[in-house]
C-alpha cells in the first residue's frame, strides 16, 4: 500500500488520471474482490508496446572513481557476513502454496519510520542462484521521513545460506554521489522504491515517476559510523550514512518517455524474467481504486536487457524501447513478474488485519489473449513486490504494514 505519497508521486498521479478505463472491467474487478478462489476477470488489452522508451544517463566516472579512493570498498558477500540483526517469526503467514517464509527482528518487524517493498535475490543477479557464493535476499524500505529527515531508502542484505528460515541480515543505504571529484560527496536516495530488481552487479530501484536508479554494488563501501543525522562528506573528512555501516552508490538512470500520445508510465514495481528470450525487465502501475474509478488506466510492460552490460536493450534503431504492453486496469498493483509468458501480479486489498479478504490477492494472465485470473487471497494483508527464483519455482512477496511483515515465498506452478 501506498501510505504518504511524496509530492512529485501525487502530482503524477493526477497526470495520469485522464484517460477513460474500461467500465466493464472496473465492475468485474470489484465484484471479483467479494470472491476467493481462481476466478476469471476479463482480459488484458495489448498496446503498442514501442510507445514506452528510456534514456540512459550515467554519474560521473570521476566523481564515483573519487569516492572509490576515498572510502574502503567491500563486496556483498562480505556484509552478508557482517549481518547484526536476527529475525524471529511469531506465527506463520497465510499464504496460498507456501514454501517458505521468513521475518524481521522485533525493531523492524513493528517500527512505522520505514516502510519494506520490493525484494530480489540472488537467483535475480545470476542463473545460479547465488552471488559471492551466497544465496541472498535484497528488500528496500522507504523512510516515513516522521522525525523530519528523509533519510531515503535502506536495503536490507539477508544471508539465506546461513539460516533459510531466519536469515540473518543487514541494512545499508542507497545514495547518490555528488559534489566534485577533488571533495566527493553523496546524498540519500529520496524515492519510493516500489520494486527492487537484481541483475549481475546491479540492483535496479524504481523511480515511481522517473524510471529507473541503478545502483553498482561493484563499488560498495564502507563509511563511519556513530551520528544519526550526519550524512555525506562532514568537515572533518570523514563519510556518513544516518549511523549505517555501508552505503552503495547511483551509478546511472533510465529516464522513461513515452510516444504516440501515451501518458507517461508509473514506475511502481519492477522483476526480472529469466524465462524469456532474452532475459528482460517487468514493470506495472499501481493505481487505487480511486484513481481507476477516475478514469486511471493501468499498464504492465516489458523491456529487454542485456545480460553483456546489464543494461536494457536498445531496439536496432538505438532506441531502447518496450517489447511487449498491456493495459489490465487492476486497482493496487504492488508487483509484478512473468513466467514463461504468463504474467503475475500482486494486489494489495485492504488493512483489516482480522478480515481474511483483507489478505493480497495474486492475479495471473497468459499473455497475450488469456483473461485475468485472479486467486483470492492468496498473500498476506500489505502484499507488496513480486519476484521469481527459477531455481526453486519460488515466487517472493512480502508484508509492508508493521506487525505483518512476512518474507514468504510460493509455489509458482500451483497457481
Amino acid at each position: 500500500m501506498r501510505h504518504r505519497r511524496r509530492p512529485a508521486l501525487a502530482a503524477a498521479s493526477l497526470g495520469l488520471c485522464v484517460l477513460l478505463a474500461s467500465a466493464t472491467q472496473a465492475v468485474a474487478t470489484e465484484s471479483a474482490s467479494e470472491q476467493a478462489g481462481p476466478t476469471a476477470t476479463a482480459a488484458a488489452t495489448p498496446l503498442t508496446a514501442s510507445n514506452f522508451r528510456y534514456t540512459l544517463s550515467e554519474t560521473s566516472s570521476s566523481l564515483v572513481g573519487a569516492l572509490d579512493s576515498a572510502l574502503p570498498n567491500v563486496t556483498v558477500g562480505a556484509v552478508a557476513d557482517d549481518a547484526n540483526r536476527t529475525p524471529s517469526c511469531d506465527s506463520a503467514p497465510s499464504v496460498t502454496h507456501r514454501t517458505a517464509y521468513y521475518c524481521w527482528n522485533d525493531g523492524d518487524q513493528d517500527t512505522s519510520a520505514w516502510y519494506p517493498q520490493g525484494i530480489t535475490t540472488s537467483s535475480d543477479a545470476y542463473g545460479e542462484g547465488t552471488y559471492d557464493g551466497k544465496r541472498i535476499n535484497l528488500v528496500s524500505w522507504y523512510d516515513h521521513a516522521d522525525d523530519g529527515i528523509d533519510k531515503g531508502v535502506r536495503i536490507s542484505v539477508s544471508n539465506l545460506s546461513a539460516s533459510a528460515s531466519a536469515p540473518p541480515y543487514r541494512h545499508i543505504l542507497l545514495v547518490e554521489p555528488s559534489g566534485t571529484a577533488s571533495t566527493p560527496s553523496y546524498k540519500p536516495v529520496t524515492v519510493h522504491a516500489g520494486g527492487i530488481m537484481w541483475y549481475g552487479n546491479l540492483l535496479y530501484v524504481a523511480d515511481t515517476s522517473g524510471g529507473f536508479r541503478v545502483f553498482d554494488l561493484d563499488h560498495l563501501w564502507r563509511v563511519s559510523t556513530g551520528s544519526s543525522s550526519a550524512v555525506g562528506r562532514q568537515p572533518d573528512g570523514s563519510y556518513h550514512a544516518f549511523d549505517y555501516k555501508y552505503v552503495l552508490p547511483q551509478t546511472a538512470k533510465f529516464t522513461d518517455s513515452t510516444a504516440g500520445g501515451y501518458a507517461q508510465l508509473q514506475h511502481s514495481s519492477v522483476a526480472l524474467d529469466r524465462t524469456s528470450s532474452p532475459d528482460s525487465v517487468i514493470v506495472s502501475e499501481y493505481r487505487s481504486a480511486a484513481d481507476v474509478d477516475a478514469g486511471a488506466q493501468v499498464r504492465t510492460i516489458r523491456v529487454p536487457i542485456d545480460y553483456t552490460n546489464r543494461y536494457l536493450k536498445p531496439a536496432s534503431d538505438g532506441i531502447i524501447k518496450a517489447t511487449e504492453a498491456y493495459r489490465t486496469d487492476l486497482e493496487s498493483v504492488q508487483g509484478s513478474t512473468a513466467i514463461n509468458g504468463e504474467f503475475f501480479f500482486s494486489q494489495s486489498d485492504g488493512s483489516d488485519h482480522s478480515n481474511p479478504n483483507s489478505d493480497g490477492d495474486l492475479h495471473t494472465f497468459a499473455a497475450p489473449s488469456g483473461s485475468i485470473v485472479r486467486h483470492g487471497n492468496a498473500l498476506t494483508v500489505g502484499a507488496e513486490d513480486l519476484s521469481y527464483d527459477p531455481t526453486r519455482d519460488y515466487l517472493w512477496s512480502l508484508g509492508e504494514y508493521p506487525g505483518y511483515r512476512w518474507v514468504y515465498a510460493a509455489d509458482a506452478s500451483s497457481f
